[in-house]
């Protein structure tokens, strides 16, 4: 396997715990109500979210305190393994972050997540939301959890300045198209052509250059159980994923999805596969503007093809403080509380009613919510749309050892055998 580009000196993540508060205590039974929630939000746009619903959330119920819990890092990984030592310790925050879909599906089966199915009849988000998206987020018949928001993750961000320097006229449409532009953005330029991070953003890579060698029905094909995957078609996908890294830097276990994403809006990269939390972090953090230092298309060979995730909250087993975490549940839950957080977010309500006229100052969440609505949609198998945590991690696993030694065949195989197991 050809070397990958290398960058020296990068910066390492600081505060990987950057949590406010951890347990429970202080709760309805004596003294000032407090609601715990957990979430995977510390940076970029995600944070300004968040931060935004906290001050809603503040100004409505000044009788509550809110405990921000957050755990930063590897795109939820973190704050997950923290989250299941509370889960089996029994000491549950009041509410936590989780993907919307099968993600979702060892929690309750561990018994650890109350449903929703009474609140959702009693504030009329039956009919609120997608009809997809309640089947996704639901189990057995019932609802465990509230979306806030929906993202894409099959999103290419570009320098349009990189690509004038390089000669390049514009996204890439298909694969062969991004091989080609990788090469000539490395041979006539010196930044580099693909800027990636922690593995976890391999994995995310990896799932739009499958959906671009597949299409929408083989993609989603893959995530059925005991789905094959010893095909040539998926042989010959990550053939092409293997030449793609080749044009990236060594990922980092230090750089997070910020430091990757930065690269590109600073010129140090040409391309940035990421979800679209990036044109939050992009505009609100960084304070570029669309068009001029930052530009987007879909994944090449993704064009009418949303891959989308969501994020959504839960309502623990034994959550110290119920009341207050339903108040919480009613404001991100409602379309005040959801066109509040989603235009800093990068992200676009899970909702139907959103306010189009909160998004307009974004060209990308304008586009994005028109998109949601007319494309062919295809499930984000990182960000737990389509698989259990299982399975998830046996993908990681094998593209971690494909990481260190190159083997395809390797590769292959293990992501066969984690689709039968």
């Amino acid at each position: 396997m050809r070397a990958r580009w290398k960058v020296a000196g990068a910066a390492a993540l600081t505060g990987v715990l950057a949590a406010t508060g951890c347990g429970g205590g202080g709760g309805d039974g004596g003294g000032n109500t407090q609601v715990e929630v957990f979430s995977w939000w510390t940076g970029g746009g995600e944070e300004a979210g968040l931060n935004a619903l906290i001050e809603k959330f503040q100004e409505d119920n000044p009788d509550i305190e809110f405990v921000n819990a957050a755990v930063a890092g590897g795109s939820g990984t973190n704050a997950q393994a923290v989250l299941e030592g509370r889960l089996q310790s029994q000491d549950p925050p009041d509410s936590f972050q989780g993907h919307a879909g099968a993600e979702l599906q060892d929690y309750i089966e561990a018994g650890y997540l109350q449903p929703l199915d009474d609140f959702y009849d009693e504030h009329g988000l039956r009919e609120a939301y997608p009809e997809q998206l309640i089947d996704q987020i639901s189990y057995d018949g019932s609802i465990y959890s509230v979306p806030v928001n929906v993202h894409r993750s099959n999103v290419l961000w570009y320098n349009p300045s990189v690509l004038d320097e390089a000669g390049v006229d514009g996204a890439p449409e298909t694969l062969d198209e991004f091989i080609d532009d990788l090469r000539t953005i490395e041979e006539e330029t010196d930044v580099i052509p693909l800027a990636v991070g922690a593995q976890w953003t391999v994995d995310h890579l990896l799932e739009s250059v499958l959906l671009g060698e597949l299409g929408v029905e083989a993609y989603n094909a893959l995530w059925e159980p005991g789905a094959d995957w010893s095909t040539p078609e998926v042989q010959t996908a990550l053939e092409r994923f293997d030449e793609i890294l080749q044009y990236s830097q060594e990922e980092s276990a230090s750089e997070d999805w910020q430091e990757a994403s930065k690269r590109v809006v600073d010129g140090e990269a040409a391309f940035n596969i990421m979800g679209d939390w990036a044109a939050g972090y992009f505009v609100n953090d960084l304070g570029m503007t669309e068009g001029e230092d930052f530009a987007w298309a879909p994944s090449p060979g993704t064009d009418g093809a949303y891959m989308w995730l969501s994020d959504s909250f839960t309502l623990p087993e034994g959550a110290p403080n119920q009341e207050a975490a339903l108040t919480w549940l009613e404001l991100v839950s409602s379309q005040e509380g959801q066109d509040i957080f989603n235009p800093l977010k990068g992200s676009i309500p899970a909702r139907t009613d959103g306010d189009p006229a909160r998004y307009a100052d974004s060209q990308y969440l304008t586009e994005a919510m028109e998109q949601w609505k007319s494309d062919e949609l295809a499930g984000s198998f990182w960000h737990g749309v389509t698989v259990n945590n299982r399975w998830k991690s046996d993908i990681d696993t094998a593209l971690g050892l494909y990481l260190q030694d190159g083997d395809l065949d390797t590769l292959q195989g293990a992501l066969d055998s984690a689709a039968q197991a």
